[in-house]
């Protein structure tokens, strides 16, 4: 299991000041010529590609209204780090689905550890984070070259990455998936272990979504 720094528990109390996003509805105006395809401005998008420009638009002004941090934040970085330290992953990650995968919380180890110290943003299409979105559940992989859907993601060379737990962040009134909650190792994890950490995750998940959504941490 992965050592951690004793950190001191986050405040009782802390709100962030919202970020300014605009969102996507405001940049484009969608308009809709006749059954399954709708164009924006010259592009012409099949219905599944329109329903998930809705999904993001209603998304990012879910963000805003809300007042979700949509950059580095402190009180998610605490959350991060508890994740990391309860379950033994060496990252942890608030992670806000925006034009980029925003790590608004983020653990990393220590800069002397050896190991590679990530930024705040990833690439839509990187990482597993995607697919807990996409599938709206919670994606355990103890060792993701167990699987060949898995294995080949990008990460898994350029991080380094071995295993992965993610939780989605759904708003409960609305439905709509915000994010996820995840950690990642270099090390694939014991089968008989992935239980205790799923729930870790899920855990910590329903703490962070809490917060996010009432701008006070949960007791």
């Amino acid at each position: 299991m992965t050592q951690h720094p004793q950190t001191p528990p986050p405040p009782a109390m802390v709100r962030w000041t919202p970020g300014l996003l605009q969102p996507r509805s405001a940049q484009r105006e969608l308009l809709v010529p006749g059954p399954g395809v709708i164009r924006a401005g010259q592009e012409t998008l099949s219905e599944a590609q329109a329903q998930e420009i809705a999904e993001e638009q209603a998304r990012e002004e879910l963000i805003q209204r809300l007042g979700i941090p949509t950059g580095a934040d402190e009180v998610m970085d605490q959350f991060a780090l508890q994740l990391a330290e309860q379950s033994g992953l060496l990252y942890g990650f608030v992670n806000i689905f925006l034009d980029q995968q925003t790590f608004v919380g983020l653990y990393n180890p220590p800069a002397d550890s050896g190991h590679i110290i990530l930024d705040r943003t990833m690439d839509r299409e990187h990482g597993w984070c995607p697919a807990v979105v996409k599938r709206r559940r919670a994606l355990p992989l103890a060792d993701v070259h167990a699987s060949p859907r898995f294995s080949g993601n990008y990460v898994v060379d350029a991080i380094g990455v071995r295993s992965y737990f993610g939780a989605p962040l759904i708003h409960r009134e609305s439905g709509i998936v915000l994010g996820t909650v995840c950690g990642v190792d270099p090390e694939a994890r014991p089968r008989s272990d992935a239980r205790r950490i799923l729930d870790i995750v899920k855990a910590t998940g329903a703490d962070v979504l809490h917060t996010l959504t009432t701008g006070a941490l949960a007791h």
